[in-house]
């Protein structure tokens, strides 16, 4: 898994060969540069998504520094951001993603009691 460059969003894939786009989570992590809780939140939700999702996920992480008129589509108002695109409905976490229950809750991995 390798991370590339692309009009600074980083993208990091991780596909399993065989796998439809159907079946792909698409993850697009917001923040504001290199910082400490943008740095863990990715750290967060690469290892929910390994754990969780065996290789069915896309990450996208965008930083609103290069891009902040990115940050409209989504109405991001604070950092870190995770949105899920696919599958449908859209979710939205706002935080560092160190609560992996209430992450796992959030992308309806897990049920709520």
């Amino acid at each position: 898994m390798n991370p590339t460059k692309e009009n600074s969003v980083l993208k990091m894939k991780k596909e399993k060969p065989g796998k439809t786009t159907k079946d792909m989570w698409i993850l697009r992590l917001y923040v504001a540069g290199q910082t400490p809780k943008a740095i863990t939140a990715f750290t967060n939700l690469k290892k929910i998504c390994e754990e969780q999702l065996g290789g069915k996920y896309s990450i996208e992480v965008i930083d609103l520094l290069k891009n902040p008129q990115l940050a409209n589509e989504y109405q991001i108002v604070a950092l870190p951001t995770l949105i899920r695109k696919l599958p449908v409905p859209v979710r939205k976490i706002i935080g560092d993603l160190s609560n992996t229950e209430r992450v796992l809750m959030g992308l309806d991995l897990l049920e709520v009691n």
